[in-house]
């Protein structure tokens, strides 16, 4: 039993991986290659990436939701936990990573089931909005620049369905969150975000201490 979340050692973190990790070859050779560029920091941990493939399959998704993608490791986690016809639509804005993605997607097979839209998130979100898409989505994956976090987590929120699930990455930002003297700009995003999900009585909330922090909210 403890009182607290425990912390984990590299000996406790070699033993989560050794005793739970599901990896797939293909997943583990996209973080290979992701760790070598400049901002391979950006890229999930492994069992936060199995994390989101049991929250998928444990809501029953088709239809999601990812801004922020990266190299693709997150979008592949989800993906792979969808039905044949569900729709993963992947938000990014830089092409030379999400380049690497879709030969991953591809590689994944699971190319089919994810939607790449290289543009601004907000205009991809609120174009589904104006499309009637409000209410449609499952699960929501936010994952990009800091400073807008609020206003993703608001379009994500109306386009999810009643019971759909946003998940939150960054959400304990290496612990800066908690330093009220680190005013740093996404710090202070993100710090705001998490005070007003802790607040929000339109979903049920629970941040989880898996990878750097995720806050996940269950729509009422």
């Amino acid at each position: 039993m403890s009182t607290r979340t425990i912390t984990l050692d590299d000996r406790t973190y070699d033993y989560l991986l050794a005793v739970s990790s599901r990896e797939s070859k293909v997943l583990a050779a996209l973080r290979a290659e992701t760790a070598q560029l400049p901002l391979s920091r950006m890229q999930i941990s492994p069992e936060q990436g199995q994390f989101l493939r049991l929250l998928t399959e444990m809501l029953g998704a088709k239809n999601a939701l990812e801004v922020g993608t990266f190299t693709g490791y997150s979008a592949i986690s989800v993906a792979l936990a969808l039905p044949p016809d569900g729709k993963l639509i992947a938000c990014d804005v830089n092409k030379e990573w999400t380049d690497i993605a879709k030969r991953y997607f591809e590689q994944a097979g699971v190319a089919e089931r994810v939607e790449l839209r290289l543009a601004p998130a907000l205009d991809t979100l609120n174009a589904l909005q104006q499309q009637g898409r409000a209410g449609s989505f499952d699960l929501a994956f936010i994952d990009a620049d800091k400073g807008n976090y609020a206003a993703y987590y608001e379009a994500c929120l109306s386009l999810l369905r009643p019971g759909g699930v946003i998940a939150v990455d960054n959400a304990l930002w290496g612990g800066d969150v908690a330093d009220p003297e680190n005013q740093d700009p996404d710090t202070v995003a993100i710090r705001a975000l998490n005070e007003r999900m802790g607040k929000d009585e339109r979903v049920s909330v629970s941040l989880v201490p898996i990878g750097d922090g995720v806050y996940l909210a269950r729509k009422r």
